[in-house]
């Protein structure tokens, strides 16, 4: 039997000589393009990551399937992406709790003290909870989770040693304009203040503020050990953030290709934690030696004094999930 190259089959099939395929089915020969835009830059784990993607996706389809990763916010920011990706104009993302916009499960990923260590969040974000998360944002953003990143711990820079709840009572705080961050705060006895991160550094700089938040990477980037003499390991909030497809993109692809890309995200989120736990470590040492000094904050007594703020701030979808965590903490 004569075997058909692609434009004698379409056309065959156009004519309705033969029976033409599922489109799912005739796309898994289809050389396929996936854009994924993120905001970190090319230094960040996530971006090292989003390559390896790339790549083992390539691999696995003998290069049919190519990714290109844009950093820096090149695609389009946060939100945007998020919304091209509902409209089908982008295909991949890397997203968390902005994601709670409409799916309210999606504010689990950054919950004060619901994850108290690496592992319990792992334990979470790949068990039964973490599924519900993903089954809600797929349902109700239309975007699907294929891999988790794991953030580094959220820790207090002052000028001050700050040990327990108690050494923030009128410290001014810089936070990010999150009411479940505010309110926590307010509980602790600190003076929460939002504040855009481009304008912290100067506001530390003039004394605007006393003090700010934010995961290591961020602190050494913004070079917060110029005017910050402490970091305070309070270790507030631990967080995950999704590797994300377009519901709209997955289902061009055919379930081969699917298998393929869920593949390619597992190594990555392998490869991802690799270089999340070196970099920690590395982000640590290179802030001491430029001079801040590292304080083991009681981050049993923060836990203890923030747990009634958060269960009132947190919305009512997710409160029993929140209360559940908690109670697994004793």
């Amino acid at each position: 039997m004569t075997r058909l190259n692609r434009r004698q089959f379409t056309a065959l099939a156009a004519a309705g000589l033969i029976a033409a395929p599922a489109l799912r089915a005739s796309a898994a020969g289809a050389e396929v393009t996936l854009k994924l835009g993120h905001l970190a830059n090319e230094q960040n784990s996530w971006h090292k990551a989003s390559v390896k993607f790339g790549e083992e996706l390539a691999r696995l389809t003998e290069g049919r399937i190519q990714v290109q990763v844009f950093a820096n916010e090149s695609l389009g920011k946060e939100i945007d992406l998020i919304n091209g990706m509902q409209l089908g104009t982008a295909d991949m993302t890397i997203t968390g709790e902005s994601l709670q916009n409409w799916s309210p499960m999606a504010a689990l990923l950054a919950v004060p003290y619901a994850y108290p260590t690496l592992e319990k969040m792992d334990e979470v974000a790949s068990g039964e909870i973490g599924k519900q998360i993903e089954a809600d944002i797929l349902a109700k953003a239309q975007i699907r989770p294929i891999g988790y990143f794991a953030r580094g711990p959220r820790n207090v820079t002052s000028n001050r040693e700050i040990n327990s709840p108690t050494d923030l009572k009128g410290l001014k705080l810089r936070v990010p304009n999150v009411p479940l961050f505010v309110k926590t705060w307010e509980a602790l006895g600190a003076a929460p203040t939002p504040m855009a991160f481009g304008e912290v550094f100067t506001s530390l700089q003039n004394g605007t503020i006393d003090a700010q938040e934010n995961p290591l990477a961020l602190i050494e980037s913004a070079n917060f050990n110029e005017v910050q003499k402490f970091l305070n390991k309070t270790e507030h909030v631990r967080s995950w953030i999704y590797l994300t497809i377009s519901e709209l993109s997955w289902a061009k692809l055919s379930e081969a290709d699917q298998q393929a890309v869920l593949e390619a995200a597992k190594t990555a989120q392998a490869h991802e934690r690799e270089l999340f736990l070196a970099d920690e470590e590395r982000l640590a040492k290179v802030l001491q030696e430029k001079g801040m000094t590292f304080i083991d904050s009681d981050k049993a007594a923060f836990a203890a004094a923030s747990r009634d703020a958060v269960l009132a701030n947190v919305a009512p979808e997710i409160k029993p999930v929140v209360e559940q965590l908690f109670a697994a903490q004793g």
